[in-house]
């Protein structure tokens, strides 16, 4: 009798283990990191060799235009500050979303879940191409709920010139 009650207590502590473990629905759907794309331009085209630093709560990373990196979700905006010798500075305020499955990890998850993929970042999404428009402070909309392909246009990407 005593055997089987500590087998359940085993099997008990081994299945909340396991639940609280994979409650993170987007943390292993697609994780706390994600890649982006940046490039610049200027009333004339494309800006080719501009040094950018994107950062946000998580951290900083650096890249040069055009170019790519994998920054760490965040609901906060993601800064980009990209600099040219030939040309004036560029600022961009990339907002965040929050991903579809993150509320599905409500229903599914519960409250863990739901708690460690916000916590973690998970729960967010970056546009996947952000355009910095040289000498000009601009915010980019955050990318629509499962977004379809990104697009290469200010204007398409959302971008609103301040």
């Amino acid at each position: 009798m005593e055997r089987k009650l500590i087998s359940k207590r085993i099997f008990t502590c081994a299945m909340l283990g396991a639940s609280i473990y994979l409650a993170g629905c987007a943390s292993i759907v697609n994780g706390q990191n994600q890649p982006v794309s940046v490039e610049t331009r200027d009333d004339s085209g494309a800006v080719a060799g501009a040094n950018c630093k994107l950062s946000n709560n998580k951290g900083s990373w650096y890249l040069t235009t055009p170019g790519s990196t994998t920054v760490q979700r965040s609901y906060e905006d993601l800064a980009i500050h990209c600099t040219k010798d030939s040309s004036e500075p560029g600022f961009a305020s990339v907002k965040s979303s929050t991903k579809a499955m993150a509320f599905g990890n409500i229903i599914f998850g519960g409250v863990i879940g739901a708690a460690v993929d916000v916590g973690t970042g998970a729960a967010y999404d970056y546009p996947a191409l952000i355009t910095v428009l040289m000498g000009k402070n601009t915010t980019v909309a955050p990318p629509a709920p499962e977004a379809a392909a990104p697009t290469t246009s200010p204007v398409a990407a959302g971008v609103a010139v301040k």
